[in-house]
């Protein structure tokens, strides 16, 4: 779950049971179940506890080693998984917070779920880097396990090897800094003269942020002066 995006109930870590003014019983997610007049919400009964813990251990199964289901297990006594690993999980739970920043806050929709049953995973199109990619690294940002990974090399190359990508960065005017990935920077550039609608210049976002702030109380001491 993350409050910026949609629910999806994927990892269903957050099981409850639900009694309905029907006096129907089920478990459900919390996150996907409209609240409503008259229901009952049970969030640690045996039932529950006992899916969650389930739930955990299949977890575990495809991210044994992240520290954030480790201290999910620890906090529900699940000592030793029943699962044994499974073989190509490469450390995602497919939550699809990825999946789902890239869509509905990005726009890019440069990543998606792939394949059926044990095969799923969280891809790009045909497991090549994606022209779609801007290189934000929001997918890093949010995904639970740490398994995707941003690195910024000096040479100025982004790379998101999780997703057999790399992106150009851009390299500031005035102090020669890599600090911002290129396809990242044209979008911006696109949207602001959409929303302003003027042209902008070619070099507008072409200086760090740290310069241009040098830049700005440069010319306010500047103007200051003159007055």
């Amino acid at each position: 779950y993350h409050e910026a995006l949609s629910p999806y109930g994927a990892c269903r870590l957050c099981l409850v049971e639900v009694v309905e003014p029907s006096g129907r019983r089920r478990i459900t997610t919390s996150c996907t179940y409209p609240v409503e007049e008259g229901i009952e919400v049970f969030t640690d009964s045996e039932r529950v506890l006992r899916d969650r813990r389930m739930v955990l251990e299949l977890l575990l199964t495809r991210a044994p080693d992240a520290p954030v289901l480790r201290e999910l297990a620890e906090e529900m006594g699940v000592e030793r998984p029943r699962f044994e690993p499974v073989e190509d999980g490469r450390g995602c739970i497919l939550c699809g917070l990825c999946v789902r920043v890239c869509s509905e806050v990005i726009g890019a929709n440069a990543i998606g779920f792939a394949g059926r049953g044990t095969r799923r995973e969280v891809t790009t199109p045909f497991h090549i880097q994606a022209d779609a990619c801007i290189g934000c690294g929001a997918c890093a940002e949010v995904c639970p396990t740490g398994v995707i990974k941003v690195e910024d090399t000096p040479d100025g190359k982004r790379i998101l090897s999780y997703w057999n990508t790399t992106i150009a960065l851009t390299k500031c005017e005035l102090c020669g800094r890599y600090f911002a990935p290129e396809p990242g920077m044209e979008r911006t550039k696109a949207r602001l003269e959409e929303a302003l609608g003027v042209e902008l210049p070619e070099d507008v976002l072409g200086i760090c942020p740290e310069c241009r702030r040098k830049e700005f109380g440069r010319k306010m001491v500047i103007v200051e002066r003159q007055i």
